[in-house]
């Protein structure tokens, strides 16, 4: 869910580094670099990269600009494309007993370990050419004047991947704003040695 459901789900994040003034003007081209390239013509796995927070359809900004005010917006898209196991499971056992019954033609009784697993990669080519990968997209709200981010996702894997694309994009790196972080903001460095001792407790 995005941000602007009616509900989300999100993580927050903070910058380590200062953000260098130069930086600014050339976040839209640095966008565009690690934008999103679609993968429905082809047989690749997944493929993500940033898109209009207002279109998933649009990695050019052609419908509005990422700069909204004293935040920018745009969004992480991730596309990806599964066979069922029972699927591959069975294309590959069809060929494989087609190329059973031509060897034992050439006089031989099996096929060879490396040539059953050239086959299985070669219909798990097949079949991910012939399926359509699932888009899915998350929204990200970048507030330019404290530098705290909101990512609409808090899987683990996902957050991983935005977290590198973001270094690589921006040269910047993400340290998440989970309750410690906030309470060390709060109370100051000369106090975060205290939170240390907290234990957790479970209220019942």
């Amino acid at each position: 869910m995005g941000f602007l459901s009616a509900s989300s789900t999100f993580t927050r994040y903070r910058l380590i580094e200062e953000v260098p003034d130069s930086l600014w003007p050339q976040i839209p081209d640095r966008l565009k670099r690690n934008a999103f390239q679609d993968i429905d013509d082809t047989a690749d796995e997944r493929s993500f990269g940033w898109v209009s927070f207002e279109n998933m359809l649009d990695n050019e900004w052609l419908t509005a600009p990422p700069d909204k005010g004293q935040y920018l917006a745009f969004a992480l898209r991730l596309d990806t494309r599964r066979v069922s196991a029972a699927v591959v499971k069975k294309h590959v056992q069809i060929a494989q007993d087609i190329e059973l019954e031509r060897v034992r033609e050439q006089g031989k009784k099996f096929v060879s370990r490396e040539r059953r697993n050239e086959i299985k990669e070669q219909v798990m080519l097949r079949l991910r050419a012939r399926t359509l990968p699932v888009p899915a997209y998350f929204d990200v709200v970048w507030n330019i004047r404290d530098n705290v981010i909101y990512l609409a996702s808090s899987q683990s894997k996902l957050r991983s991947l935005f977290e590198d694309l973001f270094t690589l994009s921006f040269d910047l790196h993400l340290e998440p704003l989970t309750p410690y972080y906030k309470a060390v903001e709060l109370l100051g460095e000369e106090r975060a040695a205290a939170l240390d001792d907290i234990e957790g407790e479970r209220f019942v």
